[in-house]
């Protein structure tokens, strides 16, 4: 959905375990990770988007969870073309994988 300046989707996210990599503690609503569409195969050349996650009836997710989420971008074409159903893509500090979002 677009929304004057915010492309808005509900996805649900599935968080890594901390034994598989993921984040030692979980995450609030309004957590700000890096959106991964694509994976280059020279991580140098990672692109990455900021969107912000919002949980609409819990407080938290924690490693190992599955929820469904609203996930908020700034409108921008770069990310337009990726907001399709059926799209996954990846949750990211950094360099490190945290979770998997699948519109």
């Amino acid at each position: 959905m677009l929304k004057d300046d915010l492309i808005i989707v509900k996805a649900k996210i599935t968080m890594k375990t901390t034994e598989d990599g993921g984040r030692i503690s979980g995450f609030k609503s309004g957590y700000r990770p890096n959106h991964v569409f694509e994976l280059p195969d020279n991580l140098k050349n990672l692109r990455t988007y900021i969107g912000d996650i919002r949980f609409d009836d819990q407080e938290l997710i924690e490693p190992g969870e599955t929820k469904i989420v609203t996930v908020r971008f700034l409108k921008n074409p770069e990310i337009e073309k990726y907001i399709n159903v059926g799209q996954k893509w990846f949750i990211n500090e950094a360099a490190r994988t945290l979770g998997l979002v699948k519109f």
